[in-house]
């Protein structure tokens, strides 16, 4: 992996994620191989490469989903992580509202959620059905929802995803918005660098 820009351990801020050295085999496929890089405070870096690269491989890694077979990860002590999938486990057509997938596998309070969702211009949205969202707002909701429990550190894979060109760009504005708003890094998983490029701090090449 090479970053455009020198590594965040050249920073004084001690990182909040570190992985060094990390190889992932999957069956017969060398899914990642001896990825290394930290992401400290604050910072948003952005993860891009080709179909079949071991990018959601990478994201699974950094939030413990997926156990390198070579390599350390080290997160800061009492680190929280907020992630929202490449492809969220959920019938769409279900008869669903915004206030209750917020609440799915997670205790959140009603001034919890609206909080949530204003941080993201989405407390429109509350008590309306998902089968009625868009893809854009589909996809505010379920940064709200990777909001709720505070994060240190979001993880998104491939948010963009099944957005137009113009939504693409709003989204990647919004990450940059709430990262000034709330502090919280960002590592963003993504095949469109000319869109990303503007809303990230250092771009790592698979």
């Amino acid at each position: 992996m090479n970053a455009s820009s020198p590594s965040s351990s050249s920073t004084l801020e001690p990182p909040l994620l570190s992985l060094s050295g990390i190889t992932v085999q999957l069956g017969t496929t060398r899914a990642l191989d001896d990825v290394s890089f930290e992401i400290v405070p604050g910072e948003i870096v952005t993860v891009i490469g080709p179909n079949g690269a071991g990018k959601t491989t990478l994201a699974r890694v950094a939030i413990g989903t997926v156990q390198p077979d070579a390599g350390k990860v080290t997160r800061r002590a009492g680190l929280k992580t907020g992630y929202v999938p490449q492809r969220f486990a959920i019938d769409p057509t279900l008869p669903l509202s915004v206030d209750r997938l917020m609440q799915l596998t997670q205790r959140a309070s009603k001034q919890d959620i609206a909080h949530a969702l204003d941080q993201v211009g989405a407390l429109h949205l509350s008590g309306r059905q998902i089968t009625h969202l868009s893809g854009g707002e589909f996809q505010r909701v379920l940064l709200a929802r990777a909001l709720l429990g505070k994060p240190d550190l979001l993880i998104l894979d491939e948010p963009s995803s099944g957005i137009d060109f113009s939504g693409q760009a709003q989204l990647y504005d919004l990450i940059s918005q709430v990262r000034t708003q709330t502090g919280v890094a960002v590592l963003m998983i993504s095949h469109d660098l000319h869109v990303v490029m503007a809303a990230t701090d250092r771009v790592l090449c698979l």
